[in-house]
């Protein structure tokens, strides 16, 4: 898979690639980061690539020149399945989203800045708006990992136990993990649960199942409250 992200830091994202699973993704050849400096894509001696909002307002606008040279550009070498703009407007990103994503093979991703990005970008370009939650980034570049890590890891071959990604959590119907216990059997006079101990698997199964379903109740609880 292919992602072509544009940035107006591409320092945050190069720090971010050199370790853990996405490093181990590049090099085995099963996904392609590309970082494109929307500065090089700006024009005049500054290469200016934000300015104030028409009508007013405080903040910085991202212009609208350097994205869509960027993205042409872009699309004249290789066809892409969606331009994504990640935005607090954006549909909640999710498992299912994720796993949509993962069956996909080139993408460009359009990380906001300052205070927001030209809306002409968005009306012409961009053909997906996902948000990562309902709080404040100071950067799309913190989404656009996110989005990368979560969608890479579902790709055949990048995790090192093809089973990870189909069990993990939010695969699962409760949407959250049972509680998990490994070596020694008591900790701090605490103790792992009998039944896991047990050997039977249909009633570890079920066990694990009700813990989940526990776990999301009270989340749900929480949350709504």
């Amino acid at each position: 898979m292919r992602f072509d992200i544009l940035s107006a830091n591409v320092n945050i994202l190069e720090c971010s690639f050199k370790n853990g699973l996405t490093s181990r993704a590049v090099k085995k050849d099963l996904i392609q980061l590309n970082l494109h400096n929307l500065r090089d894509y700006a024009e005049g001696k500054y290469k200016q690539i934000d300015d104030s909002p028409y009508g007013g307002g405080s903040g910085m606008i991202l212009k609208p020149e350097p994205i869509f040279k960027a993205v042409k550009r872009l699309q004249k070498k290789t066809e892409y399945d969606e331009v994504v703009f990640f935005s607090p407007q954006g549909i909640r990103f999710n498992q299912k989203i994720a796993n949509e994503f993962s069956l996909k093979k080139n993408l460009i991703l359009i990380c906001g800045h300052y205070k927001g990005i030209d809306q002409r970008v968005i009306s012409k370009l961009v053909t997906r708006e996902i948000s990562i939650g309902d709080y404040v980034l100071s950067c799309g570049d913190i989404a656009a990992y996110v989005f990368i890590d979560a969608v890479s890891r579902l790709i055949p071959g990048v995790l090192g136990d093809g089973e990870s990604a189909i069990t993990d959590s939010f695969q699962v119907d409760s949407g959250f993990d049972y509680p998990q216990y490994t070596r020694p059997e008591v900790y701090e006079r605490l103790k792992v649960p009998k039944v896991l101990l047990s050997g039977n698997h249909k009633e570890i199964s079920m066990w694990r199942e009700k813990k989940a379903k526990s776990k999301y109740k009270k989340i749900f609880k929480l949350n709504k409250n």
